[in-house]
C-alpha cells in the first residue's frame, strides 16, 4: 500500500506538469513591482518573490537571466540537500530491512491488515519513513510552479536572450535549434536515472520509469518556454554530481519483484518434476 501511494505522489506530480505544459500564457507580462499589488494571492506573495529573487540574481551578473537561474538552482537545491541526505538515509535503512519485511510479507500473507501493522511496527521501530522518498518532489513542486509563473509574468525575462535564446519562448516557437535545450534536458534526466539504476537493479514498473521519464521531459519540455528545461538542466547536473558523491562509495543493492512460488503439479510433484 505505502509503495501504491509513492506511485500517486510521483504521478500526481507528472499530472500536474503535464497540465502546465498545455496552458498557454493568456495574462499579460507585467513588472516584478507590479506583481507585488496583484490581485492574486499566489502571485502576490509567492510568485513576486521569486521573481524578484531572480530580478537581483540578474543584475548582480549584468542582466544574465540565465546565470541568475542558476544561482537559484544551486541556492534551492542545496536548501533541500539535507532532506536528500535523509532520504539517501532512509533508503538504506529500508534496503537493510529487506529480509525482515520479506519474513512479515510470508508470515501474515493471508491477513493483509496484520501485515500492515507489523510493517508500520517495524518502520517505528527502525525509525524509517517508506515515503521519505517523495518529500524532495513535493518540496520541490511549488519552486517548480512559481518559477513556471514569474517566466510569463515577468516580461524581463520573457524578453530576456541568453546564449542566443529567449526565454520566454518554447522550442515551438523558436528557431530549430531551441530543441537542444529539450534534448539536453532529457539527456541529463536519462544519465541521472542511469545513475540510480547502477545503484539498484530496478525491474517491473520502475525500470520502466526509468526510461520513459526522460521521454516525458522532453515532451514537456518542448512545450514550455526554454528558461523552464533551462532549470531543469541545472538541476539535473546538480543532482549527477550530488550522486556522485553520495553514491560512488556505496554497493550496489539488488531489487527485485516476488515471484510466486511453483504450485505443485496434480501428482504432489514439484515443478521440475516429470509428468508420466
Amino acid at each position: 500500500m505505502l509503495r501504491n501511494r509513492k506511485w500517486w505522489i510521483v504521478l500526481g506530480a507528472l499530472s500536474l506538469m503535464m497540465l502546465l505544459a498545455g496552458c498557454s500564457p493568456n495574462t499579460p507580462a507585467v513588472t516584478t513591482s507590479a506583481m507585488s499589488d496583484s490581485g492574486s494571492w499566489w502571485t502576490r506573495n509567492v510568485v513576486y518573490w521569486f521573481s524578484l529573487m531572480l530580478d537581483k540574481f540578474a543584475d548582480f551578473f549584468g542582466g544574465s537571466y540565465g546565470l541568475s537561474i542558476l544561482l537559484l538552482t544551486i541556492i534551492v537545491r542545496t536548501l533541500i540537500l539535507p532532506l536528500m541526505i535523509k532520504q539517501y538515509k532512509n533508503t538504506k535503512a529500508m534496503q537493510a530491512l529487506q529480509p525482515e519485511m520479506k519474513k512479515v510479507r510470508e508470515k501474515f500473507k493471508d491477513d493483509p491488515k496484520q501485515q500492515q501493522a507489523e510493517m508500520m511496527k517495524l518502520y517505528q521501530t527502525h525509525q524509517v519513513n517508506p515515503l521519505a522518498g517523495c518529500l524532495p518532489l513535493i518540496v520541490q513542486m511549488p519552486i517548480f510552479i512559481a518559477l513556471y509563473n514569474s517566466i510569463y509574468k515577468n516580461v524581463e525575462i520573457r524578453e530576456h536572450t541568453f546564449l542566443g535564446l529567449q526565454l520566454g519562448l518554447s522550442p515551438h516557437d523558436g528557431q530549430w535549434y531551441y530543441y537542444v535545450v529539450p534534448v539536453v534536458a532529457a539527456i541529463t534526466t536519462l544519465v541521472q536515472s542511469l545513475m540510480m539504476a547502477q545503484q539498484q537493479t530496478m525491474v517491473g514498473p520502475m525500470k520502466g520509469l526509468m526510461y520513459i521519464f526522460p521521454v516525458m521531459i522532453f515532451v514537456m519540455a518542448i512545450n514550455f518556454p526554454v528558461a523552464l528545461p533551462l532549470y531543469w538542466i541545472y538541476s539535473n547536473i546538480y543532482t549527477i554530481t550530488q550522486n556522485y558523491f553520495m553514491y560512488r562509495k556505496s554497493p550496489k543493492t539488488v531489487v527485485v519483484e516476488e515471484t510466486p512460488k511453483p504450485k505443485p503439479n496434480s501428482k504432489g510433484k514439484g515443478k521440475g518434476a516429470r509428468v508420466k
